[in-house]
């Protein structure tokens, strides 16, 4: 009898689970830890969203087993998001599928769509169940650059020209996690256009759609005409109606994708609960003030940190959108690796990030920082980084962070 199942010696251990682990002891034995590891939000969800999840939730009907692909008014009221936010026709009964947040989805559609040995594109930095999601089904990955620049699609062509067999999937994400990246709607076009003449299933997790800065709106791969022929779109939402522990995503798009991803869930679960499921419809169809509120609070914590970290020595870029800032380490600790000095921090400074190497070996050289503390904690994690980074003997501005 083996020792090891076979799927497990395709899983390394979790880098992650490693700071998150001496997180936890650290909490467990009395320390105030800043916890800017985890995308977990801070928030609430609206109350109207919390209100119509008790309503439902007292109807003796309520509490069978649901529909695996979503009850038809949130099939619905998710066409309708698509309609009013991005110009998509979506068909709620053919197009779309509601998931257990992105993640789930993101896995089903691995498992329905993957054969042993089938090559799959993904980004290098990712979010694990971008490449995982497909190990897990028996895949190969092949990884293609996260910065959306001509390299990437250098990248991409190589990838057809010399790997065998062709890869059949491409995974993309932006805005990025972790690198918060993102994109216009002239990159999709080109990447539509280079999936229908290589003949690739396009998967993209648009799971930060609506945390976007700066006035620019993030935009979705099925605006461009003809993305439906070739592309499947997931969104949730965790972000943005900060219902994160509440599993509730889509999959949208391409006709013979939703149904193999619908066929294979309908094997695995019954669906989320009833009254989370009507609790989701209200979310989407009602006031959407939070959202625009949401943003504008995750958008003045991006400038506190960045302000707050730079004057205590260490420069991290303004991210464009997503709840993240993707900083590289001070160039005086590059030597630590980002393993070890998100340790020292979490030790010596008590915040806690997430080291960029647990996205993939490129993620090397850069941690990721959640901006899910709020302002006065952010200011905080400047000041205790920078005694840290002055014990280190890192030279920081004379002027006090905070």
């Amino acid at each position: 009898m083996s020792d090891e199942f076979y799927r497990m010696k395709r899983l390394p251990p979790y880098v992650i689970a490693e700071v998150n682990a001496m997180r936890a002891q650290a909490r467990a034995g009395g320390e105030d830890i800043i916890d800017l590891g985890m995308g977990n939000p801070d928030l609430p969800p609206p109350d109207h969203v919390i209100a119509k999840l008790i309503e439902v939730a007292q109807k003796p009907s309520a509490h069978g087993y649901s529909q695996s692909r979503g009850i038809p008014g949130l099939r619905r009221a998710q066409a309708n998001y698509y309609g009013r936010r991005f110009g998509v026709d979506i068909d709620p009964e053919t197009e779309v599928v509601v998931t257990m947040g992105s993640k789930e989805g993101l896995a089903s559609l691995a498992t329905a769509i993957t054969a042993p040995g089938d090559v799959v594109l993904a980004p290098n930095p990712s979010y694990p169940i971008h490449t995982f999601g497909f190990i897990i089904a028996g895949a190969t990955i092949r990884a293609v650059p996260t910065t959306p620049d001509e390299h990437y699609f250098e990248s991409l062509q190589r990838a057809m020209e010399f790997t065998i067999p062709r890869p059949s999937v491409l995974v993309v994400n932006y805005p990025s996690n972790p690198t918060a990246e993102t994109v216009d709607l002239a990159f999709y076009e080109r990447l539509v256009a280079w999936a229908r003449e290589n003949q690739v299933w396009i998967l993209s997790d648009l799971a930060y759609s609506e945390l976007y800065f700066d006035g620019k709106p993030t935009v979705s791969i099925l605006q461009v005409p003809g993305a439906k022929d070739v592309a499947i779109e997931f969104t949730s939402l965790s972000k943005t109606y900060s219902m994160a522990g509440w599993r509730i995503g889509f999959a949208v798009g391409n006709k013979k994708l939703i149904a193999a991803m619908t066929r294979v869930k309908s094997y695995l679960d019954y669906g989320a609960f009833t009254p989370v499921q009507a609790a989701a419809c209200a979310a989407l169809n009602g006031p959407q003030d939070i959202v625009e509120k949401n943003r504008q609070l995750y958008h003045k914590r991006r400038d506190v940190l960045v302000e707050s970290f730079g004057r205590a020595g260490w420069d991290i870029p303004a991210p464009p959108a997503s709840m993240f800032a993707w900083a590289p380490l001070p160039p005086a600790l590059k030597h630590l690796g980002s393993l070890e000095f998100s340790k020292q921090l979490l030790t010596h400074a008590k915040v806690a990030v997430a080291p960029g190497v647990g996205y993939g070996e490129n993620g090397e050289g850069f941690v990721r920082i959640a901006m899910v503390e709020n302002e006065q904690r952010l200011r905080q994690a400047a000041r205790n980084v920078k005694r840290y980074l002055q014990s280190m003997g890192v030279n920081t501005p004379g002027k006090a962070a905070g």
